[in-house]
């Protein structure tokens, strides 16, 4: 395949993940721009955020990323060389352990809770809103009990290149917590939040059933941990989950400091996550599923350059399509956030989100290369450089969080909390940079000087973008278009599609081949699907 057709291809696949996961986003901001009327940035609401941190360990250490990381590369390898009988024996066996031993995990967790809170989590909440934050985590850890099969699952049906279920699945969940949002708050409070992501995680694992179903699914009560396929999974997942391991004690230290900078922190960091997250999942996290498969099965047939090809297709598209949405970001920021709180967030409130917001909004470009290079070292099934660095980019997270949150100096307060994401950018920016020398000098180049022409025209076209989106919001500011949900969405949408279309044209003048092919390969779908027969689509 030449590198012009795998780019279309990879540009293809991809779009099919980020429509499917631009409606899971849609449905999470409603569901986001309810809990934001609802509670702002409270104390209730850190307790939620501080609640979910420990299932979110769990998962990623044992049946996220961890599991995802070590299984696919074999999985993939196995179908790869058509021998099916192997793969579904290792994948019975890496299911029925994950669930296991994560059960084990989730019911120490249970018992724990309180005292997790109190000394490790949260110690900086008052006790009444720690105790609130122990019962959630309670209920929360039921949905990783459920992810645990979930994930694996994921993992499956991605390794036969089936990407649509898997793309769905998170469309279903956030469609559960919508449902908690809308009938459960009302009558449960918080904690209705906390039920909907455990009816989410139902529906995440239902929808992908079927896509089981359809590869032909052989599952077996079997433990076969001396087979040679599950300890080369075992191999790769220590180190992995060790990786991981970094990224959620790095996570738990933050959400320590931010438990002890006042109430509201807590809350402003997970907005600016949470936007943030936004296009990092559409762009980087789509790419990176599409990818990895691929990168896997040339891994397993020796092919360094189709590697190589790859690899520079996917960043090169991450580039011009993060570079300028974390400008815009920036730019259409406290529009954004006057939509989504309507009211609920008062001044200051605005500022703390917007601070965590803008250092949030350059780790969307880090955080999406990421996505595509950490996979390439998975895919030659190789964590442990991945982990060696992840202790480098957890080490600069953690002290740049220690020495500017205030905690060491006794300057505590909510204004440091943009202080601690950039910590996270800067964490993940190391291990971007560390990754890439390293796997530069393994491939013989990355197709660099493509790369680096390809960014520095996506910055240039950018800076156009960034200038025009300030100057059309200082515009409609002037002329007083403001205030009012109906009045903030016209203003975001001139904005934004001021900024598309500068940035558009940018790019054309300035000949980046990656946008003319994104935007081809998208009209392309949306006329298939237009004049697609009523018989093409059932098929």
């Amino acid at each position: 395949m030449t590198e012009p057709s795998r780019t279309a291809q990879l540009t293809s696949s991809t779009l099919i993940v980020m429509i499917a996961f631009t409606a899971a986003k849609a449905i999470s901001f409603l569901q986001t721009f309810i809990i934001a009327r609802s509670f702002g940035i409270s104390a209730e609401y850190d307790a939620f955020v501080a609640a979910n941190r420990l299932p979110e360990v769990i998962f990623n250490l044992i049946a996220g990323g961890a599991v995802a990381f070590a299984f696919i590369p074999v999985f993939a390898g196995l179908l790869a060389k058509d021998d099916r009988s192997t793969a579904w024996r290792t994948a019975s066996t890496v299911l029925n352990t994950i669930f296991g031993l994560t059960a084990v995990v989730s019911i120490l967790a249970f018992i724990l809770s309180p005292w997790l809170v109190q000394n490790a989590i949260a110690p900086g909440f008052p006790p009444e809103v720690q105790q609130q934050t122990a019962d959630m985590m309670r209920i929360l850890l039921l949905s990783t009990l459920i992810f645990s099969i979930s994930g694996t699952v994921m993992g499956i049906l991605q390794s036969f290149n089936r990407f649509l279920l898997p793309a769905l699945a998170p469309i279903l969940f956030d469609v559960g917590i919508l449902i908690g949002v809308i009938f459960l708050l009302p009558v449960l409070g918080i904690y209705g939040l906390a039920w909907g992501a455990v009816l989410g995680a139902a529906m995440h694992l239902a929808i992908q059933v079927p896509g089981l179903l359809r590869v032909g699914i052989r599952w077996s009560a079997s433990l076969d941990w001396r087979a040679p396929e599950f300890r080369r999974i075992l191999i790769l997942f220590v180190p992995r989950m060790l990786d991981l391991a970094l990224v959620s004690v790095s996570s738990i230290v933050v959400t320590n400091l931010l438990s002890r900078l006042g109430e509201g922190a807590t809350s402003a960091y997970d907005w600016g996550w949470r936007l943030m997250q936004i296009p990092e999942t559409l762009i980087g996290t789509a790419m990176g599923i599409v990818i990895f498969p691929t990168l896997a099965s040339l891994s397993a047939l020796g092919d360094v350059s189709g590697k190589r090809a790859a690899f520079s297709g996917s960043l090169r598209f991450i580039l011009i399509a993060t570079i300028p949405s974390a400008v815009l970001l920036i730019a259409a920021g406290l529009p954004i956030l006057s939509l989504l709180e309507g009211g609920a967030f008062d001044a200051s409130a605005t500022q703390l989100v917007y601070s965590a917001l803008v250092w949030f909004s350059f780790g969307i470009v880090v955080h999406s290369i990421l996505e595509v290079v950490a996979r390439s070292f998975y895919a030659d099934k190789d964590t442990l450089v991945p982990l060696l660095v992840a202790v480098g980019g957890a080490a600069v997270n953690i002290i740049v969080a220690l020495v500017f949150s205030g905690v060491l100096t006794g300057d505590v307060r909510p204004e440091n909390v943009g202080a601690l994401a950039l910590a996270n950018t800067l964490g993940v920016l190391f291990e971007v940079i560390a990754l890439g020398i390293v796997l530069r000098k393994r491939w013989h180049g990355l197709d660099e000087t493509h790369i680096g022409r390809v960014m520095v025209k996506a910055i240039a076209a950018s800076i156009v973008m960034g200038a025009v989106a300030f100057g059309v919001n200082l515009v409609l500011e002037t002329v007083g278009l403001t205030g009012g949900v109906v009045v903030t969405v016209i203003r975001v949408g001139l904005i934004v599609a001021a900024a598309l279309v500068t940035f558009i044209g940018a790019s054309y003048l300035l000949r980046i081949e990656e946008v003319k092919i994104f935007l081809s390969q998208s009209v392309s779908k949306i006329r298939d699907t237009i004049t697609r027969k009523p018989a093409q689509a059932a098929a």
